[in-house]
């Protein structure tokens, strides 16, 4: 009697913030029926072209936090809806966004539909970049710093620590007056 192999379990993991790159969904677009149906359908919500901004940027707008956050979860849901109609992709044990990246999961389980996930981002983004407006600021990632030397830098600067990525890579962040000075040391 043969041993059958026990099957890991499979989970989609969602990007936030950060992940976007002028270009992101074109090859889905050009090649997928359901990806271009997703573009279309976020394009015509929206009232807005936000395929071209996936497409063509300028990177300037695409990065905007009004964007980007639409621009990420149009694009994230082109692509899984893509793999579906190709039929490569495993059914989902789990799901999870990092973020952002949290809504895209939620259209993928089906607990949130597309055209309310949209809404929902669009009111999500805006509020960030109003708060962002209103406290000028930033993050720095310490690439190589442990947590102990990212409170040493914290301490004298005068900023935060905002992430722990990893065991060597840690983010801070804090208002954009101090950021220089957190750079420095």
């Amino acid at each position: 009697m043969g041993l059958v192999p026990k099957m890991g379990k499979t989970a989609y993991i969602f990007p936030g913030q950060g992940a976007q790159t002028i270009g992101m969904g074109l090859d889905f677009y050009n090649t997928s029926a359901a990806a271009r149906s997703v573009y279309d359908m976020a394009d015509d919500v929206l009232g807005r072209n936000i395929s071209a901004l996936c497409f063509e940027g300028p990177a300037d707008e695409l990065t905007r936090t009004a964007n980007v956050q639409l621009a990420l979860l149009v694009t994230s849901i082109a692509i899984l809806r893509a793999a579906r109609e190709a039929g490569t992709l495993p059914k989902a044990d789990f799901l999870a966004g990092h973020s952002l990246g949290e809504y895209t999961a939620l259209v993928a389980s089906g607990a949130l539909e597309f055209e309310d996930a949209l809404k929902l981002v669009v009111t999500r983004s805006s509020l960030m970049e109003a708060s962002a407006r209103a406290n000028p600021g930033g993050m720095l990632a310490l690439i190589g710093a442990d947590r102990e030397m990212a409170e040493k830098i914290c301490n004298i600067t005068g900023m935060e620590i905002s992430n722990l990525n990893s065991p060597q890579q840690v983010v801070i962040s804090g208002p954009k007056d101090i950021i220089e000075s957190a750079i420095e040391t």
